[in-house]
């Protein structure tokens, strides 16, 4: 009705019936809005719905924590109660030697994360799009995806030393999977009709690439980005441990060979809290990114 009204003027807005004029076909129009704005609010309260309900059982669990120490259910030497690990996190945090060491970890595993997004997903565009291509690099794919990059550590350091380059290689290493498999699942499951109909109309391969192909795999890709992302920090985290004078990990390696617990879980946490930050930010990005699709098939986990 709208694009009639438009094409032909406002008379098409109208009917007569029986001799009578009615006004404008706009309400239902102004329903449609009203309704898929409905839908967006209760979507938004169940999202926000969804993290509420599992804040009991959060709460439950620091409870424990605290409890459990105090009444010597465990060793408090090994295990401190919550509050005295808040204090800790506090003292690392107002000293600056936390900050240091996230800025520290945090650059490590975005330098390879950044370096897997640029790698993995021009190439799992390729393979995905074209099977020649993936038959070619399949084979070598799948055996350096199933070599645990742990086992590789060692490797790396022989290799470019001890230093930043050795941490970044392995973070590199424990992310650019992830995204390869995702984006090769994401091009695969691209609807044909959509690339039949951009073909009749004489696209090129490269618009494609950006015009069909990479806004339908987004949420392919951005899964894999998740995994990676995970994957990056848990590589960094024992790299560090290994061989390393700063970083998160030397900070919670560190601590407990000096039996600083406190420090040591305070480390954890800061990896926990991080973790579920970029995380959640993923999971806004990809909204953002697939809004075109007027839904979001994300979940919160």
């Amino acid at each position: 009705m709208a694009y009639l009204t438009e094409k032909f003027g406002p008379a098409i807005g109208f009917h007569s019936v029986a001799g009578e004029v009615a006004g404008p076909a706009k309400v239902p129009a102004v329903k449609a809005r009203g309704v898929v704005q409905g839908a967006k609010a209760r979507k938004r309260m169940a999202q926000a719905g969804t993290f509420l309900y599992g804040l009991p059982l959060l709460g439950l669990f620091f409870l424990l924590w605290e409890i459990a120490p105090r009444l010597g259910w465990l060793n408090r030497i090994f295990f401190p109660p919550l509050s005295e690990v808040l204090v800790a996190w506090w003292d690392l945090l107002a000293s600056g030697v936390l900050i240091e060491h996230i800025g520290i970890s945090l650059q490590r595993a975005a330098i390879g994360f950044a370096l897997g997004v640029v790698v993995a997903i021009p190439l799992g565009l390729l393979m995905g799009r074209y099977a020649l291509f993936e038959k070619v690099s399949d084979l070598l794919v799948q055996t350096l995806r199933n070599t645990s990059q742990f086992a590789l550590l060692p490797v790396f350091i022989l290799l470019l030393g001890i230093g930043e380059e050795s941490k970044v290689a392995i973070t590199f290493y424990s992310s650019v999977f992830f995204l390869l498999v995702n984006t090769i699942s994401g091009v695969k499951s691209v609807d044909p009709l959509l690339i039949k109909a951009a073909r009749s109309m004489g696209t090129s391969d490269f618009d494609l690439f950006r015009k069909v192909i990479l806004p339908a795999s987004i949420p392919s890709i951005v899964a894999g980005a998740r995994l990676a992302v995970k994957s990056s920090l848990f590589a960094v985290i024992g790299a560090e441990m290994l061989a390393a004078k700063s970083g998160l990990g030397f900070l919670i390696q560190n601590s407990q060979l000096m039996m600083e617990t406190a420090d040591m879980y305070a480390g954890i946490l800061t990896l926990t809290v991080i973790g579920l930050t970029v995380n959640y930010l993923l999971v806004w990005f990809e909204r953002w990114a697939t809004a075109w699709k007027g839904q979001s098939e994300t979940s919160l986990i």
